[in-house]
Parts: structure tokens; C-alpha cells; sequence
């Protein structure tokens, strides 16, 4: 495991983990489960990474603008600015398949490979509106999830902890699950049950040496 960056568009220098052989034949873009379930699924994904390696196959994990140790402000991005470092990271490791955990598939370059779970943008902004309705209402305040999401797309919104701008929030509100060539891959696949649905961070070392033997084998042919 090595730490490295790539330069996002604008200039910014962001983290990537890196797993491998860079001379490796097969490289994999792994683009990340979004916001609550990107720390559920971060432990997954990078022993998941782990056992790629173990098989010859490299990857590269990008830290996305304004995430994990981004010194860029979120609310400063959307979709089509997280879109550009996805490919910009692809390009700047050689990658040659992709991987997308969760919301990640909308963010996917164009490159064979696979979805994990695929989620649409706006089914990830409903779960953070839900989520926050339900909180404001355990805190005995009264929101809804249609004047979060005009407020949301006027001014932005503090979403889970995160501050998305208002571009962004548009952008989520009208991203479908995007048309992809990606072979798509769910977790009843290999006889377990979605990580992000679980109260707490936690690991599935099986379905993540399930999951990396298929990508191995899907690669080797």
C-alpha cells in the first residue's frame, strides 16, 4: 500500500491509495461509495484492494475533491467537477477497468469493469434528506424532505455532516442511474448482505475475497 496524488482539475493535488505493481497489466480505478457510506464501505474497499494485489491486479483508490484528506472545500464541487477528477485520477495511474462502489457508478470513465451495488445520485441525495428529516424530527424540529431540497438548491445544505453547494444538490436531485457498460455486481451475488446497511462500520472479509476473486477471474478471461 502506497500513498500518492494526482492533480484534480483546477490544480488541486489529492491523496490516492495505491495497491500493486504499477507495471501491472491490469489496473482498477476503485471509485468510492459516497458520504455515510463511504465510511462503511472504506475498510471493505481497501481489503478488497488488498486481495487484488495479492492476484497481480493493481488499483487505485482517489481521494474525490473535498473528501477524506482533501484540503478542497465541498461545496465547491458537483458532479460534473467530480466526474473530471475521476478520470483525471484514471489517467494519471493508466488505468485500464474501473470498479464503482455504490454512487460511485456516476462518476465511472469510460472504461470496462464493474458497478458494486449500483446507486442513482439522486437516490443518495433522498437517503441524506431522509436521514436528516428524521433527526431534525428526534430533535423535536419539524423539516421535509421537498423544502430541504429547494432550500438545498437555492443555498446549499448541510447534509450528514457534509456541506454540498447548490449545484451539487441540483446535480443529485436529477442524476438517474447512469447508462454504463459496467458488468453489474450486487452482494447477494456472493451469498452476503450490503455493508451500508448495517447501524455501524464494519467489515465482510469474505465478500470482499469473493468479490476480488470474480473481478480476477472476469479479467483473466
Amino acid at each position: 500500500m502506497h500513498f500518492a496524488s494526482y492533480t484534480a482539475p483546477g490544480g488541486q493535488e489529492e491523496l490516492a491509495l495505491t495497491f500493486g505493481d504499477p507495471s501491472a497489466s491490469t489496473r482498477l480505478l476503485v471509485l468510492p461509495a459516497w458520504f455515510d457510506e463511504a465510511n462503511k464501505l472504506r475498510h471493505f474497499s481497501v481489503e478488497l484492494m488488498r486481495a487484488l494485489e495479492r492476484a497481480g491486479v493493481a488499483s487505485v483508490l482517489p481521494d474525490l475533491p473535498g473528501c477524506n484528506e482533501s484540503l478542497a472545500p465541498l461545496a465547491a464541487h458537483d458532479l460534473a467537477s467530480w466526474r473530471s477528477a475521476a478520470l483525471a485520477a484514471s489517467q494519471a495511474y493508466g488505468c485500464t477497468h474501473v470498479l464503482a462502489i455504490r454512487a460511485g457508478v456516476n462518476l465511472a470513465p469510460d472504461l470496462p469493469g464493474w458497478a458494486y451495488a449500483p446507486l442513482a445520485g439522486k437516490a443518495a441525495l433522498r437517503a441524506l434528506l431522509r436521514a436528516r428529516v428524521v433527526a431534525a424530527k428526534e430533535a423535536g424540529r419539524s423539516e421535509s424532505s421537498e423544502a430541504l431540497l429547494q432550500t438545498g438548491k437555492n443555498e446549499g445544505l448541510a447534509l450528514g455532516g457534509y456541506h454540498l453547494g447548490a449545484e451539487m444538490v441540483a446535480a443529485l436531485a436529477r442524476a438517474e442511474l447512469p447508462a454504463h457498460g459496467l458488468h453489474t455486481l450486487t452482494p447477494a451475488d456472493f451469498d452476503a448482505a450490503g455493508l451500508w446497511l448495517r447501524a455501524e462500520p464494519d467489515h465482510d472479509g469474505a465478500q470482499a475475497e469473493a468479490l476480488a476473486a470474480r473481478i480476477v477471474q472476469d479479467v483473466q478471461g
